[in-house]
């Protein structure tokens, strides 16, 4: 049997790039899904695609709380209780030293953190109630070192990281499972528009084929792709000055 077939799987961000792609292969293994985003069109759109699937979907801004706890009991109220949160929504600004806004990092902490708070909050009771479920936050490999230009969203993802370790080993012993999820670079809307060569730019439907494999197997930390990985990991491992001598020539004339 299908680890996801008849399962309840509530995906945030559903409307482009990754989330979408996981709606349509959840839904290809039988689960029941449910999604939510800003825009009607793309989920419109997104369920003619899924016509016959057990499917739903609503609108809701992640960082609206009762707005979205209220969209997510109408999709219950369709599909069952969540037995699967997939909290995908999330945005990138650049953040550049030299033209500094509060406001860009405000914008993405919302998003990026605050908005999975308020994902996990609407669904969480219910989950500790039928001691079981399965919290899944998509971070990213951003989360591992400050990066230029994208401050806010490796301080947003590095703050989702922290979160979501502390709820692993709380809900341990109340049947809910928490998984960490950290993509490289994925070809989607988001990194359309960045300055920079891209190394390892995934497609869209390898990551999510990654992503469903590790919630699949339940585990608490998945990062890909492998040869990223070791990079940055490296980064965090170095002393701080010859991280920084590494990152400027990876991105060579963006950053001085």
């Amino acid at each position: 049997m299908n680890e996801f077939s008849n399962q309840v799987v509530l995906i945030t961000g559903a409307g482009s790039g990754i989330g979408r792609q996981l709606a349509l292969d959840l839904a290809g293994e039988g689960a029941a899904v449910g999604v939510l985003d800003l825009q009607a069109e793309p989920l419109a759109a997104l369920a003619a695609e899924l016509a016959g699937k057990r499917f739903a979907w609503g609108l809701a801004d992640v960082t609206d709380r009762d707005a979205l706890g209220k969209a997510i009991v109408q999709l219950e109220a369709q599909l069952g209780p969540t037995d699967v949160l997939i909290a995908n929504a999330g945005i990138g600004l650049e953040t550049s030293a030299l033209n500094f806004r509060a406001a860009d990092i405000e914008a993405q902490v919302k998003v990026n953190l605050i908005g999975v708070a308020n994902s996990i909050e609407a669904v969480l009771p219910g989950m500790i109630k039928r001691r079981r479920g399965h919290l899944v936050g998509i971070s990213s490999l951003a989360s591992y070192r400050g990066l230029p230009l994208m401050a806010g969203y490796c301080a947003s993802k590095a703050g989702l990281n922290g979160m979501l370790d502390a709820l692993r080993v709380e809900l341990h012993r109340h049947g809910v499972h928490v998984s960490t999820v950290c993509p490289g670079w994925v070809r989607t809307p988001l990194t359309e528009n960045v300055k920079f060569a891209i190394p390892s730019l995934m497609d869209v439907s390898e990551a999510s084929r990654r992503i469903l494999n590790a919630v699949r197997k339940k585990r608490p930390f998945t990062a890909f792709p492998r040869p990223l990985v070791r990079r940055v990991r490296l980064l965090g491992w170095l002393p701080a000055s010859w991280g920084d001598w590494l990152i400027r020539r990876m991105l060579g004339g963006y950053v001085k």
